[in-house]
C-alpha cells in the first residue's frame, strides 16, 4: 500500500528522490531549460544544465530554486512533475505520498508555495521536515536520545545548522549562504584580480577541483578559460588553489560565523554533549578540503562528515517515509522513534 511513497531533496543546486524499498532513484541538477518565444520546457536536470551559458537568445536555463526555496513556482512544478513521472510512470496507479524537506528558516508562505507544488505535481499527502533533521537522521544520528546533536548542512543555497535533542530542534539557524555564493564569490575574485570574465559551470568546475577553506597548496592548479573584462577575446590562465582559497575566505567565514552564534546560544547542557558527541556536516559544501578541519579549530568541537554527505537529507527524508503514513499532513517538525 505504501511502496510508492517517496523522499524528495528539494535542493537549490540537486534534487534527488528516494522511493521507498528503491533506495535514491533520482539525482539530477535542479535546472530547466525553456525556449521562451513558445515557453515550452526543453530539457529538465543535467541536460538543462549542460545549457546554461551556452544557449541560443531565445533559450534559457533557469534555476527555479534559490537559496534553498521557490523562486518560480511554475517551473518548480513543472521540474516535479518532470521527476515524479521519471519515478512513477506517466499515469501512476496511485498517487504518492511524499516527504520533502525544507531550510530551518523557511517562512510560511515558503512553506505553502512547496507544499502546493508537490500536490499539483500528483502528490497525494505532504510532510514537510526540517533540512538539518533530515541531515541527522541520514547520517544515522539518534536523534529520539535526550542528548544534544548538533548538524550543519551546506546546500548550494542555504547553510542549516541546528541543536538536535529528543526528536526536535531546539535551536536552529539558517542562512542564505551556499555552494552558489562560493561560486560567486569565485567569480568576483577572477573577474577583479584578472579582468577574467568566466560563467557559473566555470566557476563551480573551480570550486570543485581547488575550493579549499584550510591550508591551501599553492602548486596545485587549474586552467581557466574565459573572456577578458577590457579586450574582449578569449583567454586562459592557470588559477593555484591559494589563489581560489583567498576567492572563498568571505562566505567560508560567514558559515564558521553562523556555527559560533548557534554554539553561544545553546545551554550548557547540550553544548556539553556537543562537546562529546562532536558536530556532523552534511551537503555538498562538506567535501570542500579543509572545511571541516578550520571549523574544528575555530570552535574547538570535533566534527565528523559522514559517508556520502550529499545524499545524507535525501536518505533521511527515505526515512520518514517509512513512517509517512503515520504522520499529519504538512508536518513540519515530527519525533522519529
Amino acid at each position: 500500500m505504501f511502496g510508492r511513497d517517496i523522499g524528495i531533496d528539494l535542493g537549490t543546486a540537486n534534487v534527488l528522490i528516494f522511493m521507498r524499498g528503491k533506495g535514491i532513484v533520482v539525482s539530477e541538477p535542479s535546472v530547466v531549460a525553456v525556449d521562451e518565444s513558445t515557453n515550452q520546457v526543453l530539457a529538465v536536470g543535467e541536460e538543462a544544465r549542460q545549457m546554461i551559458g551556452r544557449t541560443p537568445g531565445s533559450i534559457v536555463a533557469i534555476r527555479p530554486l534559490k537559496d534553498g526555496v521557490i523562486a518560480d513556482y511554475t517551473y518548480t512544478e513543472l521540474m516535479l512533475k518532470h521527476y515524479m513521472r521519471k519515478v512513477l510512470g506517466r499515469r501512476p496507479l496511485f498517487r504518492p505520498q511524499v516527504a520533502v524537506c525544507v531550510p530551518s528558516g523557511v517562512t510560511s508562505v515558503e512553506q505553502r508555495a512547496v507544499i502546493e507544488a508537490c500536490m499539483q505535481a500528483g502528490a497525494k499527502k505532504v510532510v514537510m521536515i526540517s533540512e538539518p533533521m533530515a541531515a541527522a537522521i541520514g547520517a544515522g544520528l539518534d536523534v529520539a536520545q535526550a542528548s544534544g546533536h548538533m548538524v550543519v548542512d551546506i546546500g548550494g543555497g542555504t547553510v542549516d545548522v541546528a541543536v538536535i535533542s529528543l526528536g526536535e530542534e531546539v535551536l536552529a539557524q539558517s542562512i542564505r549562504m551556499g555552494g552558489d555564493k562560493f561560486d560567486e564569490a569565485i567569480i568576483r575574485y577572477v573577474r577583479r584580480e584578472y579582468n577574467l570574465i568566466i560563467g557559473e559551470r566555470t566557476a563551480e568546475e573551480i570550486k570543485t577541483k581547488l575550493g579549499c577553506a584550510f591550508n591551501p597548496d599553492e602548486s596545485l592548479t587549474f586552467e581557466v578559460r574565459g573572456r577578458h573584462s577590457v579586450t574582449g577575446l578569449p583567454v586562459s590562465l592557470r588559477l593555484s588553489q591559494d589563489k581560489v582559497y583567498e576567492a572563498l575566505q568571505e562566505p567560508v567565514q560567514a558559515i564558521v560565523n553562523v556555527i559560533r552564534s548557534v554554539l553561544e546560544k545553546t545551554p550548557p547542557e547540550l553544548a556539553g554533549d556537543i562537546v562529546r558527541n562532536g558536530m556532523v556536516l552534511t551537503g555538498g559544501g562538506a567535501l570542500m578540503k579543509g572545511l571541516p578541519e578550520l571549523i574544528q579549530l575555530e570552535t574547538r568541537v570535533p566534527v565528523a562528515v559522514p559517508e556520502d554527505p550529499i545524499t545524507c537529507v535525501a536518505r533521511g527524508t527515505g526515512k520518514v517515509v517509512e513512517h509517512i503514513h503515520r504522520l499529519p499532513s504538512a508536518a513540519f517538525q515530527f519525533r522519529v522513534s
